[in-house]
Formats: structure tokens, sequence, C-alpha cells
């Protein structure tokens, strides 16, 4: 208990189940919990490309607009030459080996690029 002077037995008793009840509720011990659920299947995105899926993935709009320089300030550093001038590489027909793909299909969304604007707009697949 505290160093707290009380009169009276009775109130002793008060102050103790107070403290203790307080303690109860509210433990002075730092709570920890998990910063992702453990059985969340993390997805198969390069790591480089990592953070383009997360900025994708917490969007809730339909379709989310992105220039070239705010997709290179995302990523930190600029997508290859062929995502400037191939429209292609955004929308993934050239094969099976574009990794950097999985950062918008990880996500749900499609790429359609207007290579002439520096866009991108990724849409929500259903």
């Amino acid at each position: 208990m505290r160093n707290v002077y009380l009169r009276s037995p009775v109130e002793r008793v008060i102050a103790a189940v107070v403290a203790r009840l307080r303690d109860r509720w509210h433990p002075d011990a730092p709570v920890s919990l998990p910063l992702a659920p453990s059985d969340e299947a993390r997805p198969s995105v390069p790591p480089a490309y990592m953070p383009l899926y997360t900025y994708l993935n917490r969007r809730y709009a339909s379709t989310v607009v992105l220039t070239f320089e705010q997709i290179e300030s995302l990523l930190g550093f600029a997508p290859p030459s062929p995502g400037f001038a191939d429209a292609e590489w955004w929308t993934g027909a050239r094969g099976a080996n574009d990794r950097h793909t999985a950062a918008w299909t990880a996500a749900c969304r499609s790429a359609a690029p207007q290579l002439s604007a520096r866009i991108v707009a990724f849409e929500r697949l259903p």
C-alpha cells in the first residue's frame, strides 16, 4: 500500500481494496500486442516492391492513380526503363517471370498505365 496516513481501520480496508482493484484492472506491466496475426500469409512480393504492395493494399479506393514520380518515391528507386516505355511491363502480358507485377496483383489490383501522361491506374479486381 502507498504511503498514505488513514485514521480509521475502515478507511485502510477500503484503500487496500481500491489498490487491489486498480492493480487488477490497470496493471503497470506493458501489454504486448502482435502487429500482424501470425497466421496471416505473407504475399510473394519481391522485397524491393513491398512498399508499393503495402501502399496499394491499404487503400480503400477502387482505383488508385499514381504518377511515375510517386511510384519512384514509394519504391526508393526508379522502375526499370521498360516501365517508362512499355505498357506490357505494367500489365504483365510479357511473361510469368515479371515478379514486379506481384506488387499490385497480390494487392488484388490490375495496372493500366498511361505512358504519355506518366501515370498508372491501379484498379481493384472483383
